[in-house]
């Protein structure tokens, strides 16, 4: 009886000593988000290319903001705001919106957007050597830098028969394609069932002008960050889930 007793004693004393362990931890400080979980990085790619289809999966998989300049510029047009109504004054004048107002756009979101508190993918921008200078300046004043520049690469034909079949729904950016990934019901989102549509910029004669003008833009830009060691290329004709998988190794890798 008296060995079970005592048994029972030191069972008693571990359970005892557990409990002070646990509630030691519990009130220990939770340690802050490693600067290694977040991510900085550029997706570049001529129209077309998939940067729609995978710049909303490095966004969720890495909980970072996605900042799509163009859509940027057009949400601030139409919300009226100063810089708004500045560059809209720009554009219907025929000009170029300056460089310093774009780069003040992505500050304004990196400082003022909690979805970027963990870092960013920018697509978009920069398209100019200028501009990627000035981007690195913003980004040095913050101590901050880039990860990675990941161009998805692909041939000027595959991409027109990709383009010219594209429908988009407009509110939540999801695009399809008549042909490659039909929506379930024609002319119909999957999620919200509301109408698709095609940009009216989505034609051929179109496309071949804004590839022409990605292409002697953006050679440049890619050589101006292969000089830096960050960029890296990635076959686009292959399927989304593959180009998926390439992006997450660079992304990884970078860690």
């Amino acid at each position: 009886m008296g060995g079970q007793s005592e048994e029972i004693e030191y069972l008693k004393s571990l359970v005892s000593q557990l409990n002070d362990k646990i509630s030691a931890l519990e009130t220990q400080p939770k340690p802050p988000m490693s600067p290694a979980r977040q991510l900085r990085t550029i997706l570049m790619g001529p129209p077309g290319a998939g940067k729609g289809t995978q710049a909303p999966r490095i966004r969720d998989e890495f909980c970072v903001c996605h900042l799509a300049t163009g859509d940027m510029l057009r949400d601030q047009i139409k919300a009226q705001t100063p810089l708004g109504m500045e560059a809209k004054k720009i554009i219907d004048a025929g000009g170029l919106v300056s460089d310093d107002i774009m780069v003040g756009m992505i500050k304004n979101q990196i400082e003022n957007n909690a979805e970027c508190k963990n870092g960013f993918v920018l697509d978009g921008f920069p398209r100019t050597i200028p501009q990627a200078q000035k981007l690195d300046g913003m980004l040095s004043s913050r101590g901050e830098k880039l990860d990675s520049v990941v161009q998805l690469l692909i041939d000027d034909q595959l991409l027109i028969s990709r383009i010219t079949g594209r429908l988009i729904h407009t509110p939540s950016g999801r695009t399809y394609h008549k042909l490659f990934s039909p929506p379930k019901k024609p002319g119909l989102d999957d999620v919200t069932g509301e109408p698709l549509t095609q940009r009216s910029d989505d034609n051929v004669e179109t496309l071949r002008k804004r590839l022409t003008t990605f292409h002697s833009q953006t050679g440049p830009v890619a050589e101006y960050y292969k000089s830096k060691g960050l960029w890296h290329g990635i076959d686009a004709a292959q399927s989304p889930s593959v180009v998926w998988d390439n992006l997450r190794a660079v992304f990884v890798g970078k860690k």
